[in-house]
């Protein structure tokens, strides 16, 4: 069985005897979402519609993250890069190609590896 447990954010995978026990003991404290009762309802990830919608914009969604780990605003990253706030936009968006050496200079203030941009 597959269990969401929203707040704080725990992600489960049980099986063996006594597991609606325990989800039973856990959903008295936390709200619980099951998200597969058995093998059989599970999808693997490349199948779901969050996963692509994550690999359609994958570039966009690791600048994104990159930035945001970094404790920076867009109009912040813009700055430090010499451009508008409305080139990150839209290279998080995926509206805009990462020229190779726009993705050099992101990769290199954010600590990240440049063939990640690619």
């Amino acid at each position: 069985m597959l269990a969401l447990v929203k707040k704080p954010h725990i992600e489960l995978s049980l099986q063996g005897e006594n597991v609606e026990e325990l989800i039973d003991w856990i959903k008295k404290k936390f709200d619980v979402s099951i998200l597969a009762s058995d093998q059989s309802d599970s999808l693997p990830v490349e199948e779901t519609d969050f996963w692509k919608e994550m690999q359609s914009n994958r570039v966009g969604n690791l600048l994104s993250g990159s930035r945001l780990k970094a404790g920076l605003t867009q109009a912040q990253l813009a700055k430090k890069l010499g451009v508008k706030q409305n080139m990150i936009s839209d290279y998080e968006r995926g509206q805009r190609r990462l020229s190779s050496s726009m993705a050099k200079r992101i990769a290199k203030f954010l600590h990240i590896k440049v063939d990640r941009l690619s």
